[in-house]
């Protein structure tokens, strides 16, 4: 059995963001709202209820955006977090935004990007962010060196203390690297391979996702997995999830987040949820030591 470094069975448990070290296990707020990510929850203090169960569980990562709800989820987090831990790192994204029909869109200009930086210091009640992921959209028409030095103006500003990516190709992050240090990025990688109805919600066209993964861990970058849970497809084609999970004692989504601890040490999962008792259940992934050949059949499965 592998040795468990303060909970963790794949070790380290912790990772640096800029000057920061957090657990190698977040929370990612794109739950709290309403359905379809709009709008109030049905039970606030349920939100508010979850968001303090984390930090008392010792999650000192969450990742959020002022265009959930748009600005519920943020200040739901101000509300039930303020004044926040002095551990506690709270990082937001730039470059999307909602539209009246609930529908998303891209944010990409500088003036845009300000406006939206500008909501979440207000919201979070911040004086600066700690962490910013650029969401990139190819289909924005704002060039990608544009939209980033925009976000490297609010940096030297002050506003913004460390820049990460969102939704980019390997050529990207390295382009990024050569203008301004990046921390981290964020892109969907989960065992189902991208595939399924959420891999449509994921509009640029990336590198296959080992790719930049493999490309942050050369550089010691963070990498945040968005849609880490989505288990649907593998699961629907093949039993190693299924099988791992019950020998394991435990659930397929206990699973998919132990491989994705497993699968690099610069791995930094953000699931979500609106459940204290799913936030739990999260928690304890960690905890779950998969073999060398349950990492590998995983991933194979996921490839096909």
């Amino acid at each position: 059995m592998a040795q468990i470094e303060n909970g963790f069975a794949h070790a380290p448990a912790t990772i640096t963001l800029g000057d920061r070290v957090v657990c190698r296990l977040g929370y990612g707020a794109m739950r709290l709202p309403g359905k379809d990510v709009w709008g109030e929850p049905d039970d606030p203090a349920i939100a508010r209820a979850v968001l303090r169960r984390a930090v008392e569980i010792g999650i000192n990562l969450i990742d959020t955006a002022w265009y959930y709800g748009p600005l519920v989820a943020n200040r739901l987090i101000a509300e039930a977090l303020h004044p926040y831990p002095s551990d506690l790192v709270i990082a937001t994204k730039l470059g999307g935004k909602r539209l009246p029909d609930k529908s998303w869109a891209s944010a990409a200009r500088p003036e845009e990007l300000r406006r939206g930086c500008e909501a979440d210091l207000r919201t979070l009640r911040l004086d600066q962010i700690h962490m910013v992921h650029l969401r990139f959209v190819p289909t924005s028409g704002v060039p990608f060196r544009e939209s980033l030095d925009a976000l490297i103006a609010l940096k030297a500003e002050g506003k913004v203390r460390h820049l990460a990516l969102s939704n980019v190709s390997a050529r990207l992050v390295e382009d990024a690297l050569a203008r301004t240090p990046i921390v981290a990025v964020q892109n969907m990688f989960n065992v189902s391979g991208g595939r399924g109805p959420l891999a449509r919600l994921a509009q640029a066209e990336v590198d296959a996702p080992e790719a930049v993964l493999e490309l942050c861990a050369a550089h010691g970058i963070a990498f945040l997995p968005f849609f880490p849970l989505a288990v649907g497809s593998l699961r629907e084609g093949h039993s190693a999830l299924d099988d791992i999970a019950r020998r394991q004692g435990a659930s397929a989504a206990q699973i998919a987040l132990a491989w994705l601890l497993a699968r690099s040490p610069v791995m930094l999962p953000i699931p979500g949820t609106g459940s204290v008792a799913h936030l739990e259940e999260n928690w304890a992934a960690r905890q779950i030591t998969l073999s060398p050949a349950d990492v590998d059949a995983i991933g194979r499965a996921a490839a096909e």
